[in-house]
């Protein structure tokens, strides 16, 4: 419904004869959180159905060609919702220098990287032990849970809503780094990676522990031997980004600060804003005052962004 609307929007700003700015910011409005219903939408539904579907054709050792193919665009189509998710958020600012083509393959290609091989042992693990997934997903989704309740959420406007939102956020944390919480995002992310790269090296094991008797499925051994240095990969392409492909490099050139990932941030980061309060788009501007660092004068004037302007 959301999709539609922001298409009839569209339609409407395209092939307005006069430029309307209320339809405009309408758009922006739609556009912002569509991006964001997108990506929830992809850990929520797509992420468990590609990881379904990779236990599928283990377990049955075929392969259509058509299930290859659904399952390399699924790849794609959820690094891409990340991707998507991270430049809506950063043309919600004004001063937010937009990602570089090099910088969003790099970008797109690590979290590709970093995904992979997550699927990958989930679906080896439930090919030996389908019941173990029950257990293993509820205690990762709990740790979670709890990670983002000490860590403090403000999304939602009323308690019980909001431990759903934590609960959705847990959910993704299972498969993929979601940041929530404002500040540096060195040391938590250090910590989820470390946490998800031990996990993933148990669950490996433990399932070459049990098809070490097994002959059935000796050809996955060359496939679960690269997912380590897939894993390292995409964190190194991580790293990449953050040090010389990430826009913050640009604006250091120009003596300002623009992440909170940067050292220092007392600088003043402004908003795209319009003039009407009813335009803000509340959730975005938790999200964005969470992944960026703002000044005082920035936060009273925070208002929805303006993407499709």
């Amino acid at each position: 419904h959301r999709c539609l609307h922001a298409l009839k929007v569209g339609w409407r700003v395209c092939w307005a004869k006069a430029e309307e700015e209320d339809e405009q910011r309408h758009m922006a409005f739609l556009s912002h959180d569509i991006s964001m219903l997108r990506l929830f939408e992809t850990f929520l539904e797509n992420t468990p159905q590609l990881t379904l579907l990779l236990y599928i054709i283990l377990r049955t050792n075929k392969a259509e060609l058509s299930q290859g193919l659904g399952m390399g665009t699924a790849f794609l189509c959820v690094s891409w919702s990340l991707l998507d998710y991270h430049q809506s958020l950063r043309s919600f600012l004004q001063d937010k220098h937009e990602l570089s083509l090099g910088s969003s393959i790099i970008y797109f290609l690590w979290n590709l990287f970093l995904i992979c091989p997550r699927i990958l042992v989930l679906a080896l693990f439930a090919l030996l032990w389908p019941y173990g997934v029950a257990v293993h997903f509820p205690l990762v989704w709990l740790a979670m849970f709890l990670w983002v309740s000490l860590q403090g959420t403000d999304f939602m406007e009323s308690p019980g809503p909001e431990q759903l939102y934590r609960a959705v956020v847990a959910v993704i944390l299972y498969f993929s780094w979601f940041n929530v919480a404002q500040g540096r995002t060195l040391h938590r992310s250090i910590i989820y990676h470390g946490f998800i790269l031990v996990d993933s090296t148990l669950l490996a094991l433990a399932w070459l522990w049990g098809s070490s008797e097994e002959e059935e499925h000796s050809y996955l051994l060359p496939v679960v031997s690269a997912a380590l240095p897939c894993y390292l990969l995409g964190l190194g392409l991580k790293v990449t980004y953050y040090k010389w492909l990430h826009p913050n490099v640009q604006v250091k050139q120009e003596g300002r600060q623009d992440e909170v990932d940067a050292t220092g941030g007392s600088d003043e980061v402004e908003l795209r804003s319009f003039l009407e309060p009813d335009l803000v788009n509340r959730r975005m501007q938790w999200l964005a005052q969470t992944h960026f660092a703002l000044s005082r004068p920035a936060r009273q004037h925070f208002l929805n962004g303006a993407a499709a302007a």
